[in-house]
C-alpha cells in the first residue's frame, strides 16, 4: 500500500444501494480487464445489481458496510455466515469486497476487511472464507496479505456472463 487514507466505515443504508452497485460494476470491470472478453466486461453494469444490493442491505443478508472518504462511498464489504453447505455454523464468509479502482492501495480494503472481521467475530464466527478468481492476482495477494490461505481442493468453475472462470476458496482463523 502506498498511501494510507483516512476512511470511515459504517453500515450501508438503502440509499447506498445505487452507489454500491456502481462500485461493484466499476471494480469488477477493472479487476477482470484482460481476463475476460470485452463484451463480458460491458455486461457488468450497475443496473443489473441495484435490486440485489437493495435487498441485501434491507435484509442484512449479507451485512453490508461501506467505506466513506470525504463524505463519499468509495468501497463496500458484504459478509455473513458461510454459504458453503458443508461449513460449520461458526464459519463466516466475505461475500464481496470492492473498492473503487481510483482508491486502490490506500488502505480502504484493509479497513473494510477489519470491519468485516469485527462483525463476524461479534456474530460468534471463529474462521472466515472468501472465494476469489484464480486469475485475479490482485485479490489473491490482498487476501493472502490478510493471512488467508488457499484451499487448493476447493477450485470450482463459475459463470461470469457468457464465460466460465475458476475460483478458489481461501480461509483463515478470526
Amino acid at each position: 500500500m502506498s498511501t494510507l487514507t483516512s476512511v470511515d466505515i459504517r453500515p450501508a443504508t438503502l440509499r447506498d444501494a445505487k452507489i454500491v452497485s456502481e462500485i461493484h460494476a466499476q471494480t469488477a470491470q477493472a479487476a477482470f480487464r484482460g481476463l475476460v472478453p470485452d463484451d463480458v466486461l460491458k455486461s457488468m453494469t450497475a443496473d443489473k445489481r441495484v435490486a440485489q444490493w437493495r435487498e441485501a442491505i434491507e435484509y442484512c443478508e449479507p451485512q453490508v458496510q461501506v467505506a466513506m472518504e470525504d463524505g463519499k462511498v468509495v468501497g463496500f464489504v458484504g459478509f455473513d455466515r458461510s454459504r458453503d453447505p458443508k461449513s460449520r455454523p461458526t464459519t463466516g464468509e466475505i461475500w464481496a469486497i470492492y473498492v473503487l479502482p481510483s482508491h486502490w492501495d490506500k488502505g480502504i480494503g484493509v479497513a473494510l476487511w477489519d470491519a468485516a472481521r469485527e462483525g463476524l467475530s461479534e456474530e460468534g464466527c471463529t474462521n472466515v472464507t472468501v472465494w476469489a478468481p484464480l486469475q485475479n492476482e490482485r485479490a489473491l495477494r490482498f487476501f493472502e496479505m490478510a493471512a488467508f490461505k488457499r484451499e487448493m481442493n476447493t477450485a470450482k468453475t463459475v459463470p461470469v456472463g457468457s464465460i466460465r472462470i475458476e475460483e478458489i476458496r481461501l480461509k483463515r482463523d478470526l
